[in-house]
């Protein structure tokens, strides 16, 4: 059985969020739990990051969304810890006017390529990370690059309640990993 991590975003992943809903459906989902989800310190969520993959039986596929995309570009230049796969699902620009200021310490992103395989999930109207922005982090990454038209932020605001779509990519992408 592959296990899986989630990985939310600032604020977490709220009751209508995807990553709640895949959780509510599978108990075998964990969530990593940093010390603040709305005051980020990178060095605690990559702390948070590394004690979820220490715990994990297998080496677990992560689901990131927003500022937790960032984390793992961070967290893979600092861990030797084996992981099956990262889908990152709306990646933020931290230059973009809408990145929040209470996450500056995750700014500076990583350029260089994962060590492991990824899929970027992205939306065409995301606020907080625009399509040029995440085209040129897949290629930095080394990530395949998925576009599911215009869906927001992919979050709870966009209203994709389970996001059948999206767990559909991740079963995919588990089952090529």
């Amino acid at each position: 059985m592959t296990e899986i991590i989630h990985l939310p975003g600032i604020g977490n992943s709220g009751k209508r969020h995807w990553h709640s809903l895949w959780e509510d459906a599978d108990s075998a989902i964990r969530r990593f739990t940093p010390t603040s989800w709305d005051e980020p310190d990178l060095s605690d969520w990559v702390a948070a990051l590394e004690e979820a993959v220490c715990a994990a039986q297998t080496p677990p596929i992560l689901v990131a969304h927003s500022l937790a995309c960032l984390l793992v570009a961070h967290w893979h230049q600092v861990s030797d810890l084996p992981i099956g796969g990262a889908m990152l699902v709306a990646v933020p620009d931290p230059e973009s006017p809408a990145f929040p200021s209470q996450a500056v310490s995750f700014a500076d992103t990583p350029q260089r390529k994962f060590r492991f395989p990824s899929l970027i999930v992205a939306s065409t109207d995301d606020p907080y990370g625009s399509l040029p922005y995440v085209q040129t982090q897949a290629e930095q990454w080394g990530s395949n690059l998925k576009v599911i038209g215009a869906a927001g932020h992919i979050n709870g605001q966009s209203e994709l309640g389970g996001w059948p779509e999206g767990l559909t990519l991740l079963r995919d992408f588990v089952s090529r990993v």
